[in-house]
């Protein structure tokens, strides 16, 4: 059981890795999108728009699993225990 806790511990930080590091991919694109550029044409514009939306929707989706993860730990006696020695 403490194997399965430590895992579920181990996944909670990825996840919480890959969202910080989405919103930091959206956040770069979003201010690219309002930085006045040479992309001029409206695809371009559309297309940067969906990528930050994209990035910042992930960021979003990845904290959820995280913060699931980190309740499923609160909720085991061995989960507490991991959390609380880490």
């Amino acid at each position: 059981m403490m194997n399965e806790a430590k895992n579920l511990y181990q996944k909670m930080v990825d996840f919480k890795r890959f969202a910080i590091t989405m919103l930091a991919v959206g956040s770069f694109f979003y201010i690219g999108l309002i930085i006045p550029d040479t992309a001029n044409t409206v695809s371009d514009l559309y297309l940067m728009a969906g990528s930050s939306s994209a990035f910042l929707i992930g960021s979003i989706l990845f904290f959820i699993l995280s913060r699931r993860c980190r309740t499923k730990l609160n909720e085991t006696d061995e989960g507490q225990e991991y959390l609380m020695r880490k």
